[in-house]
């Protein structure tokens, strides 16, 4: 998934990139509120982590604003504001969760996939779309009863388009989810991960739709017995 991490603790911030980003997701970071407000309209992310306490504009400040702007990206505060009535006015301001400094990064990634669950409206762990079953805790893909191991940009675009079944991802929002704000991406790098996730899954389960993007057949992945589907 496409994360965005709103912290002004350089050190702390460049950690948290670290263990995020080996866990498969693409992770951009920013350190101050008002950058965070400029992107956040224009961008798609999964997920928000905010500080409170930022340069320029405060993290609640932004969160009002992405509120106000029907931006309803699930967000998770992460401060050192422990006290319970802040606590309060950051969930009744309209963040998903709540997590105070110092924290453990494995209840972090907990919580990033409890809201992320939520807001897709799935009731359990991964997820699963006809016999595809993908977990994101444990990045493992099973096709019908056979286990596949996904590499990181592969695992990426079945995720989100597994989240968004039946709809087109369009090429502009696949490359987001896979390099986020990177550069020196080539053109054609998106077209080889699909042919790869063809060949595993079934080349009939993703289909083109050209001038635009991709899409999850829901159909075809619950008719096929094999990753050998026409």
């Amino acid at each position: 998934m496409r994360i965005l991490l709103v912290e002004d603790d350089h050190l702390l911030a460049k950690t948290m990139l670290s263990m995020l980003r080996d866990d498969h997701n693409t992770v951009d970071w920013l350190d101050d509120g008002q950058q965070a407000l400029s992107v956040l309209p224009d961008e798609h992310f999964d997920v928000v982590i905010l500080d409170l306490t930022l340069p320029s504009v405060d993290g609640l400040e932004v969160l009002h604003a992405m509120r106000s702007q029907g931006i309803s990206t699930p967000v998770i505060i992460l401060t050192a504001r422990s006290e319970l009535p802040e606590k309060l006015y950051g969930l009744d301001s309209g963040a998903d969760d709540y997590l105070t400094k110092p924290f453990a990064m494995g209840e972090l990634k907990a919580r990033i996939r409890a809201v992320t669950r939520r807001s897709d409206g799935q009731a359990h762990p991964g997820l699963t779309v006809g016999i595809l079953n993908l977990a994101p805790d444990s990045n493992q893909l099973r096709v019908g009863n056979e286990v596949i191991p996904l590499p990181r940009s592969e695992f990426q675009i079945l995720h989100f388009m597994m989240r968004h079944p039946n709809q087109v991802a369009t090429r502009r929002r696949l490359e987001e989810q896979l390099y986020g704000w990177e550069q020196g991406v080539e053109s054609n790098t998106l077209e080889v991960h699909i042919h790869h996730l063809r060949r595993r899954i079934g080349k009939s389960v993703i289909r083109t739709v050209r001038g635009v993007g991709y899409l999850l057949d829901a159909q075809q992945a619950a008719s096929c017995k094999d990753s050998s589907c026409p």
